[in-house]
C-alpha cells in the first residue's frame, strides 16, 4: 500500500496487550496514527528542520522538501468552492475575513512550517488575529502559556525549557517559531490537545456525551475506516471504537481552546479582536470529519462558512488533478482551500510493517 496523497496524521500513544502484540506485528508500545501520508511519526526518517521565514514567495519559491519539485500543481492553491486556482494574495485576502482558521499539515514536512509563518505573519501584520492553537500543546502547558514573563524568556531556546517541549513528538525547530511569535505579537496562545492521561481514560471509558452526541453515525463510520486504511489494515478491529473516540476528544479539545473555554466548562470566552488560529494536522482540520464539527456544536452563533480550513498538502506523482486530494465522502467539503508542496519522503511505509 502506497501512502495517499491527504496528509493526513494523528498520533497517540497506547500501550497494548501481548495478543495485541502480536496482531500488529510490532511494539508493546505503539504510536497510533490516523494518516495516509504515513504509518507513524516514529516510523519517520528526521525531516529536514527549517524555519518559517515571511520571505518565500509563491512566484520563486525556495521548497526544502527535494521530492517532485516538477509536479505540475506544487506551489499552486486551490478553491474548492469555485473549483479554480487562486493567487497567494487572494488566499489570504479570504483567510482574514473568516471568525475560525483551521491551518493543516503534514507534521514533518519543513514546507508546511515556512507556509505556516507566512500565514501567521501575514495575520499578525494585518491585525487580523487575536488567538492561535496549537496541536502540538497538550492542555496542561496551559498555565505556563497564560503565565508566561517574555521579559525573562527572551529567546526561542528559553522558550523550548520553560515549556518542557517534546522532541520526541513535536520538532522544536519547526514549532518554536510559530509560537514564539504568536506570543511576542501579544496572541493568546493556547494548548490544543488532551493530555496522555487523558488519552488513556478515554481510550478505556465511554465516550463522553457531550462529545459522542457531535458526530452521526456516517461520520463515525468513515473514521473506521479510514483507521483501517491508515493502519495498513493490521489492527484488529476491536480497536477501532477506542482509536475513534480519542480521535473524537481531541477534536474536542482542539474546538474548545480555539474557542477559549476553560477546561471543564462550558462557558465561552468573547471572541474578541481578531480571528482564532489552530494549527494541526490536515486530518484534524477536516470540514466533514474533525474540528469544525465540534466547533458549530458548542457555538450556536457560528456558521459553517465563519470556519474556514486550508490544507498544506504533499503531491502525489499518482494524483495530477486537484479533484484528486479532496477526500471527500459526503456533501461537505473536507478542505476550503489546498495549499500543494513538493513531498518530503516517498517512503511505502505499510510495506515496512509487512
Amino acid at each position: 500500500m502506497k501512502p495517499m496523497p491527504n496528509g493526513r496524521l494523528w498520533v497517540v500513544q497506547i500501550k497494548f496487550s501481548q495478543m495485541q502484540f502480536t496482531e500488529i506485528k510490532s511494539k508493546a508500545i505503539t504510536y497510533i496514527c490516523l494518516g495516509f501520508s504515513s504509518l507513524s511519526l516514529l516510523l519517520m526518517s528526521p525531516a529536514v528542520i527549517a524555519q518559517p521565514h515571511a520571505s518565500q514567495t509563491s512566484s520563486s519559491p525556495k521548497w526544502q522538501s527535494s521530492l517532485l519539485l516538477d509536479h505540475s500543481l506544487v506551489g499552486k492553491v486551490w478553491h474548492s468552492a469555485s473549483q479554480t486556482f487562486i493567487t497567494e494574495a487572494q488566499l489570504f485576502d479570504a483567510l482574514g475575513q473568516s471568525q475560525y482558521l483551521l491551518l493543516g499539515e503534514k507534521h514533518d514536512n519543513p514546507d508546511h512550517h515556512l507556509l505556516q509563518g507566512k500565514v501567521l505573519q501575514y495575520l499578525i501584520e494585518e491585525n487580523k488575529i487575536g488567538r492561535v492553537a496549537f496541536e502540538m500543546m497538550e492542555s496542561d502547558k496551559q498555565s505556563l502559556l497564560d503565565n508566561i514573563d517574555l521579559g525573562e524568556i527572551t529567546s526561542e531556546a528559553l522558550l523550548k525549557t520553560y515549556l518542557s517541549w517534546d522532541d520526541e513528538g513535536w520538532d522544536w525547530p519547526f514549532y518554536g517559531p510559530l509560537i514564539n511569535a504568536s506570543l511576542q505579537a501579544g496572541l493568546k496562545v493556547t494548548a490544543a490537545n488532551i493530555t496522555s492521561a487523558e488519552m488513556m481514560r478515554v481510550y478505556q471509558q465511554p465516550q463522553d456525551e457531550a462529545v459522542a452526541r457531535v458526530l452521526d453515525e456516517s461520520v463515525i463510520a468513515q473514521l473506521n475506516l479510514d483507521i483501517d486504511e491508515s493502519h495498513c489494515q493490521l489492527l484488529p478491529e476491536s480497536q477501532f471504537p477506542a482509536m475513534v473516540r480519542v480521535q473524537q476528544s481531541r477534536d474536542y479539545q482542539m474546538a474548545e481552546a480555539l474557542l477559549g473555554a476553560n477546561s471543564g466548562s462550558k462557558d465561552l470566552e468573547p471572541q474578541g479582536a481578531g480571528l482564532g488560529l489552530l494549527i494541526a494536522g490536515n486530518y484534524h482540520i477536516r470540514q466533514d470529519l474533525a474540528v469544525p464539527n465540534y466547533l458549530l456544536a458548542r457555538d450556536a452563533r457560528l456558521e459553517r462558512d465563519q470556519i474556514l480550513s486550508l490544507a498544506l498538502m504533499e503531491v502525489s506523482a499518482e494524483a495530477t488533478q486537484p479533484e484528486d486530494y479532496q477526500q471527500r465522502f459526503n456533501d461537505v467539503t473536507a478542505f476550503d482551500y489546498i495549499w500543494f508542496t513538493p513531498a518530503i519522503s516517498n517512503q511505502d511505509y505499510c510495506a515496512s510493517l509487512q
